[in-house]
C-alpha cells in the first residue's frame, strides 16, 4: 500500500510538478489510504459534528443567553480551521479549480459562508446548518463503496426520469390552478378563499394530502370539489414514485449489464462482486 501512494505521488509529481509540501499536504487531506490521511478526516469528522451542535445548541434561547460568548469562540476557532483546510485544499493541488467547482468544494465553501455573512448580515449564522452535509465524506472515510453505487443509481434514475417528473409537476400545476379558481369563484371570501394565490395555496396542500385546516369549503359544491381533489391526491402522489422506481431498475440492470468480468468477458456481474459468478475469478478491489 505503501509503495502504491509513493508511485501515485512520484507520478503527480512529475506531471504536475508540485513541490514537497504540496506533495505532504495531498496525503494528508486527500489521502484515504494513508494513516495521517484517514486520521485527518476523522478529526474532521468530529469537528463538523461539534460545528452542527454548537449551531443547535446555540438555537436554544436559555443556552445561548448562558454560553452566548463560548458558542461564539468556538464556532470561530471552527471557522478558523474550516478556513484554513480550504486554503491548504486549494493551494495543494497544480488545478485548484477542479476541487474548487466540484460538488464537496461548493459544499467546503458554503461551510464557511455563513459565518463571514453573520458580521454583516444578522442571523445568518444559523445557516452555518449546512456544514452538515459535509459529513457526506463519511462514505470516502469508510469506504462505503455500496452505499456510494446506490447513490450513484438514484443519481442516475432522478436523471433519466427529469423529463417524466418535470411534465408531472406542470401538470400538478395545471391542475391546481384550474381547481383554485375554480374553488375561488364557488366559496365566499368569508371562508378563507379570499383571493386566487390563497385558493391555489389551498388547492395544493389539499391535493398532497397535508391539509393544515387554516383554509376550508363552507358550500357544498366545494366539499364536493375538495372530496375529489382528495381522492384524486392519493392517486397522484404514486405517480412520480413509479417513476424513479422504474428509472431504478433500469440503472440497476444497466450497471449490472455493463460490469464485465476481465477474465471471461462476461457480463451480469453485481457492482460490489468480489469473484465472477461465471469462472470463479476474483475481481481486482482496486
Amino acid at each position: 500500500m505503501k509503495k502504491r501512494i509513493d508511485q501515485s505521488l512520484e507520478f503527480r509529481n512529475k506531471d504536475f510538478k508540485l513541490r514537497p509540501w504540496q506533495l505532504k499536504v495531498q496525503e494528508v487531506i486527500y489521502g484515504t489510504e494513508t494513516r495521517t490521511g484517514k486520521l485527518f478526516d476523522i478529526i474532521l469528522l468530529i469537528v463538523i459534528l461539534a460545528s452542527i451542535i454548537v449551531v443547535m445548541l446555540e438555537s436554544v434561547n436559555y443556552l445561548n443567553v448562558k454560553y452566548s460568548e463560548t458558542f461564539k469562540i468556538i464556532e470561530w476557532i471552527i471557522t478558523g480551521l474550516f478556513t484554513i483546510e480550504y486554503i491548504l485544499r486549494i493551494l495543494s493541488l497544480k488545478r485548484p479549480l477542479t476541487y474548487i467547482f466540484s460538488f464537496f468544494g461548493l459544499i467546503d465553501l458554503l461551510a464557511l459562508l455563513p459565518s463571514y455573512l453573520g458580521l454583516f448580515f444578522a442571523g445568518s449564522e444559523s445557516l452555518m446548518v449546512i456544514r452538515v452535509v459535509r459529513f457526506l465524506r463519511i462514505f470516502k472515510v469508510l469506504r462505503l463503496s455500496s452505499y456510494m453505487l446506490g447513490a450513484d443509481i438514484l443519481g442516475d434514475a432522478l436523471k433519466n426520469s427529469r423529463h417524466k417528473i418535470i411534465v408531472f409537476l406542470i401538470s400538478i400545476l395545471t391542475i391546481v390552478i384550474i381547481m383554485g379558481g375554480i374553488m375561488y369563484f364557488i366559496e365566499p371570501n368569508e371562508s378563507g378563499f379570499t383571493s386566487i394565490p390563497r385558493s391555489i395555496y389551498w388547492a395544493i396542500i389539499t391535493i398532497t394530502t397535508v391539509g393544515y385546516g387554516d383554509i376550508a369549503p363552507v358550500t357544498a359544491l366545494g366539499q364536493a370539489i375538495a372530496s375529489l381533489i382528495m381522492l384524486f391526491g392519493y392517486a397522484i402522489i404514486a405517480v412520480p414514485t413509479g417513476i424513479v422506481s422504474s428509472e431504478i431498475a433500469t440503472a440497476k440492470k444497466t450497471d449490472q449489464k455493463l460490469f464485465k468480468c476481465p477474465n471471461c468477458k462476461l457480463e451480469g456481474h453485481d457492482q460490489e462482486a468480489k469473484y465472477c459468478k461465471y469462472c470463479g475469478d476474483q475481481f481486482n478491489s482496486d
